[in-house]
């Protein structure tokens, strides 16, 4: 039914939601094509090779959220997926302490112990808690959200679904899963902890890619977004893609080429065609149309919405509520080819504590003056920032006795203040995470080869991030589930017949999951089933 320029479905943006949503609808029958405006797979979950022998996982650097489902359904590790553990986290102190948590219970719970007894019993019931908020809104994760206005029993049977669960649990995760919702990282975790760096190191997981302080309402939710994570079934276990994060993305790409689909990059598109009310194809960059029945984009409601759709082919009350969703990047990268390992003033030369996530985010106070700077529209002058070496788990991304070092930083907000441009302030931004760490390992600056700086304006520009919201959209309570990207349209359709949504900005969210391009792939496949 489909000509050499005609495809039931087209895929707008190679990302790894794209790239999920192309394998389910090819194995399903369909006949798909993936455009992909850069010269390389995956979106932000891409490797590149920026300094030579030197592998950057250049936005996203850690898996830990990827269902399950799709890794088997996919068959991945067959295409090479392989995921490593990244085991713990490690914080230096500006007094010459550490904190030094691992996968390891008996390990972190005496090492907790070291800074506060009654700490390290709480931390194993708290991590009790925790998996009882994750078993809740876990399922929800791999549902489609339901419209809570609609009386079509389906939709309220959703409903009627999650309130059960909530029924069940017991009075105390209740009133637990209620302070989530509701609550900052910080107030949540003060019910719980009381050493200081304990507190601002586990706080950091409720602001990642959203414009909120750890004092901020709702972050705690974000915290249980982060604690999900999935390898093998482990809770809370992250890891590296063996070969940098665009390995995952091949490895989807690999299984969607060998269910049939066609993978073009450096394809842009500068329009989504519309007539009477339906999408029918797709301009690309250089004016070839290519034509399909369904259009299924895994870019942001911004860029599909106000870049590829001309205005009077939607409804003016959906165009506002896509208006005003919410981006605000607030984070950006500093990649590092090194000579060597950085030497920690408090624990010096190399050893396991390099092996995991380094966490700069010695205070609460620390954690909360970053956020102040970013207010006011500058970049931190000490920024919280993610450290990891990928290089000592997989020796492939780097030359031998060299290193590749990812530093995520928060906070870098996309709007700087009046007169201030994210290209002039590019250079002492790398500079100030540099100085950064080098407070804490001081020969940082010496075994520098080459940096790679992020800006979240490089994010936009580059990977077609909107804002560089590493997220497609904050993951802020108002814009979650039934709310993700606008309240009504959460369940992948759009305004426009044949033309649906599965990035980030679609439930459940951020991250490497790939739920978002597997959900949207089965609701097509259920209305074009329906339209048969």
């Amino acid at each position: 039914m489909a000509g050499s320029n005609s495809y039931d479905v087209i895929v707008i943006g190679g990302g790894h939601n794209g790239l999920v949503n192309a394998a389910y609808l090819a194995r399903a029958g369909k006949k798909v094509l993936v455009l992909e405006r850069r010269h390389v797979l995956g979106g932000a979950a891409c490797t590149e090779e920026i300094v030579p022998g030197f592998k950057f996982s250049v936005c996203s650097y850690v898996v830990s959220l990827l269902r399950p489902e799709i890794i088997r359904d996919l068959d991945l590790p067959r295409h090479g997926l392989e995921i490593l553990p990244l085991d713990g986290t490690f914080t230096p102190m500006p007094n010459g302490d550490y904190l030094w948590r691992v996968n390891d219970h008996g390990k972190t719970h005496r090492e907790i112990a070291r800074h506060s007894r009654v700490d390290a019993e709480a931390y194993d019931e708290f991590g009790k808690a925790m998996q009882a908020m994750c078993r809740f809104v876990k399922p929800i994760l791999s549902m489609v959200p339901p419209d809570p206005t609609t009386l079509n029993p389906r939709e309220l049977m959703k409903l009627l679904f999650i309130g059960r669960r909530f029924q069940g649990m017991s009075s105390y995760d209740k009133y637990n899963q209620v302070q989530l919702m509701t609550m900052s990282a910080i107030d949540f975790l003060d019910q719980w902890f009381e050493t200081d760096v304990l507190k601002a190191t586990m706080s950091a997981s409720g602001i990642i890619g959203t414009f909120l302080g750890v004092r901020s309402p709702g972050t705690a939710y974000v915290l249980l977004h982060h604690y999900m994570g999935e390898i093998d079934g482990a809770f809370r276990a992250w890891g590296f893609a063996r070969g940098g994060t665009g390995a995952i993305s091949n490895a989807i790409a690999d299984a969607a080429r060998e269910a049939g689909v066609e993978i073009r990059t450096q394809s842009g598109i500068s329009q989504i065609i519309v007539k009477n009310g339906k999408a029918k194809g797709v301009v690309l960059s250089n004016g070839d149309e290519i034509h399909a029945h369904v259009i299924s984009s895994s870019v942001d409601p911004r860029m599909t919405f106000t870049k590829f759709i001309e205005a009077q082919h939607l409804p003016g009350d959906f165009l506002e509520e896509v208006n005003r969703y919410k981006f605000r990047g607030s984070s950006g990268k500093v990649n590092m080819a090194l000579d060597g390992l950085p030497n920690f003033k408090c624990m010096p030369g190399p050893g396991a504590h390099l092996r995991g996530a380094m966490s700069i985010s010695p205070s609460v106070e620390y954690m909360e003056r970053a956020y102040d700077d970013a207010k006011y529209g500058h970049f931190s002058k000490r920024p919280y920032i993610d450290m990891v070496i990928p290089s000592l788990t997989d020796p492939s991304v780097a030359p031998p006795g060299k290193h590749v070092m990812s530093c995520f930083v928060q906070y870098a907000p996309y709007k700087l203040a009046p007169g201030l441009n994210w290209d002039d302030q590019k250079e002492a931004f790398g500079n100030t995470v540099v100085d950064t760490i080098s407070e804490y390992a001081p020969n940082l600056k010496d075994i520098i080869i080459e940096k790679q700086v992020v800006t979240p304006l490089d994010l936009e520009r580059e990977w077609g991030l909107s804002e560089g919201n590493i997220f497609q959209g904050e993951l802020s309570l108002e814009q979650l589930f039934f709310l993700r990207p606008v309240p009504g349209w959460a369940q992948y359709r759009t305004p426009i017949k044949n033309l649906y949504m599965c990035g980030s900005a679609t439930h459940p969210g951020g991250g490497i999951m790939g739920a978002n391009g597997r959900l949207a792939a089965l609701e097509i496949l259920k209305d074009v089933k329906g339209a048969a």
